[in-house]
């Protein structure tokens, strides 16, 4: 699996355990719905930008959620 499904559905995750639509994550954040909806689906390639956005709007770090996508990396692939 690609690194921006990964993300996305990481991303998706954070987001309905914080009860939030894609809507409000997307005004939460300041970034359109559908570019929302697009990264959760592994469409878009996110830029830092827009991943600090929402980060800050889902109340986690994006260095936490990198490690996130890592750790699942090394289930997949262990050492």
């Amino acid at each position: 699996m690609c690194i921006e499904k990964k993300l996305g559905i990481k991303i998706k995750i954070l987001r309905k355990e914080k009860k939030l639509s894609q809507e409000k994550l997307a005004e939460i954040a300041g970034l359109h719905r559908n570019y929302i909806g697009q990264v959760e689906r592994g469409e878009k390639s996110i830029t830092i930008n827009s991943l600090i956005k929402i980060c800050k709007a889902l109340s986690v770090k994006p260095s936490a959620l990198l490690k996130m996508i890592e750790d699942d990396n090394e289930k997949d692939f262990p050492s």
